[in-house]
């Protein structure tokens, strides 16, 4: 061989392995991984938390279904026992090598050519490296070009990376069992801390999951045990069974108020604080479900109770559903729009005592009664189609009588009633009076709980009115006056008697409590709808009973529903400090009352100021209040062209003492209300009042004309 082609081997032979190193580096390169700042910046959370007043957690919503993960932890908010168990069983020589730990490399490569079983010498880092590139930990990626990669991406991580945040990443985004990512999760389900409260053996116990997180309790605990040297471990296999039993999922997501977190959260990682106390949410929450299963799916199927504290606005417990029997258990029924029933009247009695048209004392007569309405005879029954006859206003509300309450509104109006409800809160009210009619007076109109609640508490104030609040950190807005102090307190003393109500629940129902407490039940049309909401000095709690879907409830009244929901509430909310009567405002008098024709035992009652009364009797028929019988109040009339337009007039009649009255039409004097006038109105909305000689509408009524 000649001296040149022997020169020329060892050259080719040189760029052979450089051309075979450089073809191997190719092959063998690894994803440009990020560095730490950028994966804390990029890390999302799956869940979205909502926490009582206090921060405790009480129900988490998941957005992103492909894991779960918690918020991201500190390796400073970590017990120290994990990251030392972590190592051990993983990574013993974790802090001392480079990414890669070639003294167990050495060993699986001897154990493998020798054909032993495979070990494992992936590093922390190269672990790591793998949740960073998911190409680099793909299943069946276990080849010598996959493993020369996950070094290297090792290699250039531990040159770019701390240890401690080697460490911290890897405990954040290593999957420990099922769906759980990352510490956080893994710590809360297995043993329901935060990582920070680990013991030494929770801490084995965890870093034992982590080479096989579905093996059984017994292979967990043997995993621990040979981590923790041995011994008697009886007491890990206890933990792990534990750990892994099925109770411990809640720790992820205690549940305790499915309905207002689905309100509040949206978006992952959101932590919400609300103004919610884990123990009235609990008493709420346990005492609705007793009560649906002893009412039984057959009878009644959902219900909803809201806790309020009446000086704050703040909302103590917020129960959409309970679950059970329920088709409609994701319906929050704290939300959702029901018809009233009779739990309006109490602000009807309010409005019409704060103008002085009654006091607690007024009679009122509860019997039939037909009222011309637009859409034909309105003919209200009460609950058990019985009829007491003459009534105080104070009986009436108690006992929650339908035709005093038809009369009420009578007095009142429709539209001014309407207008006060709204101002209550009740924004479900969005059409005007006339859709309404007189069956307003008996809540035809659809309003929430959470509407109640917040109406029933501006009485428990006062008369005045102010936002609940579910956040914590919801704004104090000023109250507002929505009623008188003094018909509040008239309004709320009615309800709290106990001896108005015996008419119709009897002395010793689930709404007397050993202590003051202002109530009203309510049931809808068709038996729909079950309320019994109330307020003592501190709190008001409103209960709803019913199906989701509308159907009707099969043997429940206004007692057996809602109302011992209510009681047992109220009976732990007040537990060691009753409730206390409000004290009497200014502007109220008392009086000892006698009834005429012992309609009523002789009482103490009360009114406003200079309106009192020792003696009381029912107005005869010629001397009640005048109204305007005709037209009614939201008639439509048709212009008829083929009629001549003279002979279209409408009749204008009153009922009632007229003497000394006028009629009004869109502000035109139409003379006296005893002339029954016949009036022509042309196309369009009209205003008919009904005046005294000082000025003052005594009633009023508008009508279309078409």
């Amino acid at each position: 061989m000649s001296r040149p082609i022997a020169r020329r081997l060892p050259i080719a032979l040189a760029a052979g392995v450089i051309a075979l190193l450089a073809a191997l580096a190719i092959a063998t390169a690894p994803p440009r991984l990020p560095d730490y700042a950028a994966v804390r910046a990029a890390y999302r959370p799956s869940e979205a938390w909502l926490t009582d007043r206090d921060g405790r957690l009480i129900d988490a919503v998941r957005i992103d279904f492909q894991v779960r993960r918690l918020a991201w932890t500190p390796l400073a908010a970590i017990a120290p026992a994990l990251p030392r168990a972590i190592v051990a069983a993983e990574d013993r020589r974790f802090h001392g090598h480079d990414g890669v730990d070639w003294i167990a490399a050495a060993a699986a490569l001897r154990t493998r050519i020798a054909g032993g079983r495979a070990r494992g010498a992936s590093t922390l880092s190269m672990q790591l490296a793998g949740f960073l590139a998911p190409e680099l930990a793909r299943p069946g990626a276990r080849g010598w070009r996959e493993k020369a990669r996950q070094m290297r991406a090792a290699l250039a991580l531990e040159r770019r990376w701390t240890k401690p945040q080697i460490l911290e990443a890897y405990l954040n985004l290593a999957g420990f069992r099922g769906e759980a990512q990352g510490i956080a999760a893994a710590s809360l389900a297995a043993f329901g801390k935060p990582p920070a409260a680990l013991s030494n053996n929770e801490s084995l116990l965890l870093a034992a999951l982590l080479p096989a997180p579905q093996a059984g309790p017994a292979a967990i605990a043997r995993r621990a045990c040979r981590l923790r040297g041995g011994g008697g471990c009886d007491d890990l296999a206890a933990m792990a069974a534990a750990m892994l039993s099925a109770d411990r999922r809640l720790a992820l997501d205690p549940g305790l108020a499915p309905h207002l977190a689905a309100r509040l959260l949206r978006a992952p990682g959101q932590r919400v604080r609300t103004t919610i106390d884990t123990a009235t949410q609990r008493i709420a929450a346990a005492a609705l479900a007793r009560q649906l299963l002893g009412l039984g799916g057959g009878r009644a199927r959902d219900g909803a109770v809201i806790v309020v504290d009446n000086v704050t606005g703040d909302v103590r417990a917020y129960v959409g559903g309970v679950g059970g029997a329920s088709t409609a258990a994701a319906v929050d029924g704290a939300d959702a729009y029901r018809q009233a029933g009779s739990t309006l009247k109490p602000f009807l009695y309010a409005l019409a005592m704060e103008h002085g048209w009654l006091t607690p004392a007024s009679i009122l007569d509860d019997a039939p009664v037909e009222l011309d309405t637009a859409s034909g005879l309105y003919v209200p029954q009460n609950y058990d189609r019985m009829f007491k006859g003459p009534v105080s206003a104070r009986s009436a509300l108690a006992a929650s009588l339908n035709v005093p309450a038809v009369r009420t509104l009578i007095l009142t109006g429709v539209d001014p009633f309407r207008d006060r409800l709204w101002d209550a809160g009740y924004r479900g009210l969005t059409e005007d009076g006339a859709y309404y009619g007189f069956s307003l007076a008996l809540g035809s109109a659809e309003v929430t709980l959470l509407e109640q609640a917040n109406a029933y508490r501006t009485l428990a104030n006062g008369g005045r009115a102010s936002p609940l609040r579910l956040r914590a950190d919801d704004p104090r807005v000023a109250p507002r006056a929505v009623f008188s102090r003094q018909a509040a307190w008239l309004a709320a003393d009615m309800m709290a008697d106990p001896g108005a109500r015996a008419a119709t629940f009897g002395l010793d129902s689930a709404l007397r409590l050993p202590f003051w407490a202002a109530v009203k039940t309510g049931t809808s049309k068709a038996m729909r709808d079950n309320w019994c909401i109330g307020f003592s000095d501190r709190f008001t709690v409103a209960v709803w009973v019913g199906n989701l879907e509308g159907d009707p409830m099969r043997a429940v009244s206004g007692t057996s529903g809602a109302a011992p929901v209510w009681r047992a509430v109220m009976l732990a909310l007040h537990a060691g400090a009753p409730g206390r009567a409000p004290a009497r405002p200014p502007g109220i008098e008392a009086r000892l009352v006698a009834f005429a024709g012992g309609v009523e035992p002789p009482r103490i009652d009360y009114f406003l100021a200079g309106t009192g009364q020792s003696s009381v009797a029912q107005a005869p028929a010629a001397s009640r209040r005048p109204r305007i019988a005709a037209p009614v109040s939201g008639s439509v009339y048709a212009l008829d062209p083929d009629i001549p337009i003279d002979r279209q007039r409408i009749r204008v009649t009153t009922r009632g003492a007229t003497a000394g009255l006028r009629l009004l039409l869109d502000g035109r004097d139409l003379g006296a209300a005893e002339a029954a006038p016949l009036v022509l109105a042309g196309p369009g909305p009209h205003r008919l009042l009904l005046r005294d000689a000082t000025g003052r509408v005594i009633d009023r009524v508008l009508f279309t004309m078409r």
